[in-house]
Formats: C-alpha cells, structure tokens, sequence
C-alpha cells in the first residue's frame, strides 16, 4: 500500500468514527425534565467514575443530596471533589462499600438505616467485567456476580423500608443488553459459575445482566401496591473503566472499537431520565433505552425462571429473618 492510500483509507476510518460518534450522541436520549431535586436523598453505586459520576454530577447539580456508594474511596474523593469545583452547592455525601462481599452491603446498609431518614431513589451502577477467567468471593459467590447481581439484591432489601418512606421511590438498575448473547437456563445451574471458564471474555458479564433484568422485573410485581418503582437499563456501549480488564492481546484489537463508544456523560442520560422524569412516576417493570421504553425478548421475561431465580438469589446471599423482605 502507498502512502497515499495509506492517507486515504485513514481518512476514511476517521470520517466513519466521527460520523458514527455524531449517530450515537443522537440517538442516546434526551432528559427534557428541568426538574429540581432539592430534599431528595439518592443513593448511588460507583458514583466514582464513568457513568456513576456523571449521574452523580447532574443529580448534585439539580440539588439532590447524593450519597456516592464506592468501593474505592480515593477516585470516590477525586470525584466529589471535581463535581464541588464545578458546583459549590453540590451536597455528595462518601460511603464505602464492596458490592462483592455480604458483610460490607450489610455494613453499609446498616450505616444507611441508622442514619437516613428515607432514601427516594437506589440507583445499582456499580459493576465489573473480568475478562477470560473468574474468581470466588469468600461467601462462596463468582465475583462478576456478586458484585452485578448479587450485592445489589442484597442491598434492595436491606433498604426497602427506607424506599417506601418516600413519596415516590425509585430503583434502577444500570444493565445492557449485551444479554442477547447468553441466558440463565431454566434449572438455575449457571447462576452461580464458580467453575467458569469461556473462550468469549464478555460472556459472564452479559450473565450478570440478564440476571439484572430477570430481578428488576421480578422486583416491580412483588412491589405492585407499593410507591416504589423498579426499572432498569441499557446505557449504551460506554467508553469508561470496566472494559481494563480485557486481557492481551485481546485488547489489541479492541482499541479502534473502543473510539466508537459512547462518552459517560451520554451514558448516564437515560439513568437520570429515569431518576427525575415525571413521566415515569407510575411505570415499573420496564427496560430502557435512550430515554424510551426498549422491548426484552421472551426468554429474559420468563416469569416462572424469575420466581425461582429470585428465591435461589435469597438463599445465595443469605437473608435471614430479621431482614427487610420483599
């Protein structure tokens, strides 16, 4: 090849990403609510970087009391602090926590019931992607799930009751669609793959979302009568952190597709949307995308698989008693 077609196919490449860039900003939804959040506690995972931040940045910037829940206190600070040089009035409250361990969402949840008054929306975005391989926690969970699925369920109940102290509560959780490309079988034997291994890097991921799903609507019929809302959705593909962890030389390859991705800020329109929009007051049990309701295939709404998936998710992350019950 000269260098003169050399020149002509880069040019090429750089017209088609830019034009590809401007689609994706069109099409990632539009928040038409200038709604004010002031009095509203709102809780959200990964609020330290991606699209966490930036939803913790335009909540904050409405005047919304926003508790960042992190696992990494140090970018959680470096965040906190750029959203307050930007908006002095921001009020963003720090708290740890490690969605991958019971006994920190119980920590976290306990400190969260002994010192709030009423949460009014729990928005689940923290999550992890690891690539090739995964890794168990010391509760006996695959990590990717743990911290996708099973922390957060977990943490749904603990806070429940602080939910329905307020006027409208609202959870959402941040999931993708990417779960076309796998499903959890109807005898429940891959909910928790201890023992995973695939050639496809992104495989256990898209099983932590397809499990978020099945919860979220599992969780909006066992809410039915109440004012909390649970909807979830897909964000997009988002340029942010979770995608380090694919490996070499994997990760070669992935760099040129990475350039087409949607920016955090993109990302974390249709969470906001879903947090702030009067329009979405009633509605539950939905998945969305780009600010709009997106249709799900049959098998992610498979009502009886959601049943028993949520009561095997009990039993998982060991919920006694004395815990909140949904």
């Amino acid at each position: 090849m000269s260098l003169t077609d050399f020149a002509f196919v880069a040019t090429a490449i750089a017209i088609f990403i830019s034009f590809y860039k401007y689609y994706l900003h069109l099409t990632c939804g539009r928040i038409t609510s200038s709604r004010n959040m002031e009095g509203k506690t709102i809780i959200i995972t990964g609020a330290n970087s991606g699209i966490g931040k930036e939803t913790a940045r335009d909540l904050a910037k409405r005047g919304a009391r926003v508790i960042m829940a992190c696992r990494n206190m140090e970018t959680a600070k470096q965040a906190r602090d750029e959203i307050i040089a930007e908006h002095s009035s921001a009020s963003l409250l720090l708290k740890h926590i490690d969605l991958s361990f019971l006994a920190s969402v119980r920590q976290f949840a306990q400190d969260i019931n002994a010192t709030e008054a009423v949460i009014d929306v729990l928005i689940h975005n923290a999550g992890v992607a690891q690539g090739y391989n995964n890794k168990v926690t010391s509760d006996g969970l695959e990590f990717t799930m743990a911290t996708n699925c099973y922390g957060p369920f977990l943490l749904t109940h603990l806070l429940i009751d602080l939910l329905k102290k307020s006027d409208q509560g609202r959870i959402i959780f941040v999931s993708s669609k990417l779960y076309r490309f796998t499903r959890v079988r109807k005898d429940l034997s891959n909910i928790n793959p201890i023992n995973y291994f695939s050639l496809f890097p992104v495989e256990l991921y898209n099983l932590s979302k397809y499990v978020e799903i099945m919860f979220t609507q599992e969780l909006a019929r066992r809410l039915k009568g109440t004012k909390v809302t649970a909807n979830c959705l897909h964000p997009g593909v988002i340029d942010t952190g979770i995608w380090r962890n694919i490996p070499f030389p994997v990760n070669l390859l992935f760099k040129p597709i990475q350039m087409c991705f949607r920016t955090p800020e993109e990302g974390s329109r249709t969470t906001v949307f879903l947090a702030v929009s009067p329009d979405v007051e009633s509605v539950s049990g939905k998945y969305f995308r780009g600010c709009k309701v997106n249709q799900l295939n049959r098998h992610v709404q498979n009502e009886d698989v959601q049943w028993r998936l949520w009561e095997a998710a009990r039993s998982l992350v060991k919920l006694t008693d004395s815990d909140s019950k949904i």
